[in-house]
């Protein structure tokens, strides 16, 4: 190998590339295995089943050089938590075998529940760079169990904020640190063991660094590095050239902000300028009472997630691709939360909004790049309470999947979180095994997906009941209950969401805002539901793209036999007759030309 690297000539730069190419998949590879090995060992759900985690390698000047295809909305902001650490702390002050955390969201970060964990890796005695994770932490106290605290007005109310701070040094526990972390969470054991999947990880990538380097040398791995960079930049920036100069504006808004029940508009205007864009949020809302404010890390989180949709995506994820990418978020906007306002909200249902947006906005240029609106929310659904059969307390986090956009060329997904969260849903199985809940049904909602040429994706219907002979303290934090998931070209909305609860001996469903008295029907905590009760969670569908009438009937009729629309609205909606034939279904051609005027 180091032969090759003193080949000049035509010869020399294949086997330079290759090497560069070999040196990016084995970084990609360490992150992966570090993603691996924290679903193996951790102990709450929201990792081992849910995948709510990233995991990224730096170099010593903080520019990121090599991320696995984890979580989005953490990836974005991970550029910046990890850099202004380095920027707070100094690189004087680490020292081999620190481990730093913090959760901090106006150090970049993306909302409280999500912990940046970072090590120095050092090679002969000197500073490498830093492996990383960021994970969302199932329970850090606060007002609310699971620490999604929906009507929350203020930081201090969303849980136990930390600094920048080591939480091992040298190697050693640094046993303050922790004691005033365990005594904050309410389930103490789960973050221990989920603290130490995280740091776990970072060894096991600090070993496989080790190898990388022992291999190719110092040298070598930073020029290769830097080169990849400066190579993904240059992909990205063709890409950008591809857009057409100019100006697009959209904008949308989050229906309520949980404390109150007044909207957040979030307006974006793209600017394209030949090989670089600017996503402007100047005209968006001040920033809300309400949790869902986003912080600055997950503003450009969402803008550079929504770019990674219409761009290459074999362009490599490193500092390079985001270098031709500007955000503008106003300080003191619901786009650039400040100091005490609340921000849980922002990753979960604000971040897919902006997406929506900024795609909206390019929509009138590339459309044929673009998909039409998601679910856009995810339907976060927390519980806690005293297990029946350990009588320890325990606290869960989980969000549900609903449909997606179509595009010019597809249908949406069915049933997928959203595109900020690249998470799994939680199995029934994991419901019922784990926690006092019955599941009576999870199943696709017919009729959900917005129709179109290309209808959108299906949302989810999961009915719990509570077996518990304890009470279990629910919260909620849901988006697109009141308006509907957007078509483009004529594709039609989709359907939205809804929790609801029917108490024992009562025959409804109806809102929690009806039961319980709440600001918000999308947005409560501390709803006390027992033995008995039940619980309705339904996601939205994805909004279709093109006129339903020019939806091919052949596909019409395999939705009908899918279950996923019903006849009625396949001859009302798609303008497609459809008649049983021997107990299957059939077109009717001569009806369907008739419905449509051919």
């Amino acid at each position: 190998m180091a032969g090759t690297q003193s080949v000049d000539g035509a010869a020399g730069v294949a086997a330079s590339q290759v090497t560069q190419s070999v040196i990016h998949n084995r970084l990609v590879m360490i992150c992966r295995e570090m993603g691996i090995a924290m679903m193996k060992t951790s102990y709450s759900t929201i990792f081992n089943e849910g995948l709510d985690f990233s995991c990224v390698i730096f170099n010593r000047d903080g520019e990121m050089i090599a991320q696995a295809e984890f979580c989005p909305a953490q990836l974005g902001a991970i550029l910046f938590t990890v850099r202004w650490a380095i920027d707070e702390y100094g690189l004087e002050n680490f020292e081999p075998d620190d481990v730093l955390i913090h959760n901090d969201p106006y150090r970049g970060g993306c909302h409280m529940p999500e912990h940046t964990i970072i090590k120095p890796v050092y090679y002969d005695d000197e500073l490498f760079g830093f492996v990383a994770n960021i994970g969302h932490v199932a329970e850090i106290g606060g007002m609310a169990p699971g620490s999604f605290a929906a009507t929350a007005t203020e930081v201090y109310q969303e849980g136990l904020r930390l600094p920048l701070v080591k939480i091992m040094r040298r190697g050693e526990y640094v046993q303050d640190i922790w004691k005033i972390i365990l005594a904050n969470h309410r389930t103490p054991r789960h973050t221990w063991g989920d603290f130490h999947a995280m740091i776990g990880s970072l060894h096991i990538a600090e070993r496989r660094l080790h190898e990388l380097l022992d291999q190719y040398g110092v040298a070598v791995i930073n020029e290769a590095c830097t080169a990849l960079m400066d190579h993904a930049e240059r992909w990205m920036r063709e890409e950008l050239r591809q857009i057409p100069n100019g100006e697009y504006s959209f904008e949308d808004c989050v229906e309520d902000d949980g404390a109150t029940s007044d909207p957040s508009w979030i307006r974006v205007t793209m600017v394209v300028r030949d090989d670089e864009i600017i996503a402007d949020f100047s005209e968006s809302d001040p920033q809300a009472k309400g949790i869902v404010n986003a912080t600055y890390g997950v503003t450009a989180s969402a803008t550079y997630n929504a770019l990674f949709h219409v761009t290459d995506n074999e362009i490599p994820h490193n500092s390079g691709c985001y270098r031709p990418i500007k955000i503008i978020a106003p300080p003191g906007t619901v786009m650039n939360v400040q100091h005490p306002a609340p921000s849980v909200g922002g990753n979960t249902e604000t971040h897919p909004r902006i997406v929506d947006i900024i795609l909206g906005a390019l929509s009138k240029v590339i459309p044929e790049r673009v998909a039409a609106a998601e679910g856009g929310t995810s339907c976060n659904f927390l519980f806690g309470g005293q297990h029946p059969e350990t009588d320890q307390y325990y606290v869960v986090y989980s969000f549900e999947g609903g449909g997606w956009g179509a595009r010019h060329y597809k249908d949406g997904n069915n049933v997928v979180v959203v595109p900020n969260g690249n998470c799994r849903n939680t199995p029934v199985e994991v419901f019922e095994t784990r926690y006092p809940w019955l599941t009576h049904a999870y199943a696709l909602v017919p009729d959900s997906a917005g129709p179109g040429e290309f209808r959108g994706g299906l949302g989810a219907r999961r009915l719990l009941e509570v077996v518990a002979p304890a009470e279990i303290t629910v919260s909620a934090v849901f988006e697109r209950m009141q308006v509907n998931p957007w078509g483009l070209l004529g594709g039609g909305e989709a359907t939205t969401s809804a929790i609801l609860v029917q108490k024992r001996g009562d025959d409804r469903f109806r809102t929690f805002s009806e039961v319980y008295g709440t600001v918000s029907a999308a947005k409560f905590a501390n709803c006390v539901v027992g033995p008995g009760d039940r619980i309705l969670i339904q996601s939205p569908g994805g909004g279709g793209y093109g006129p339903a009438a020019r939806r091919d009937p052949q596909l019409v009729l395999e939705d009908v036999e899918q279950g996923f629309i019903s006849e009625r609205a396949a001859r009302e909606v798609y303008q497609v007759a459809v008649e049983r034939d021997g107990g299957r279904y059939a077109v009717d051609e001569a009806e369907t030309a008739g419905l449509r005027g051919e």
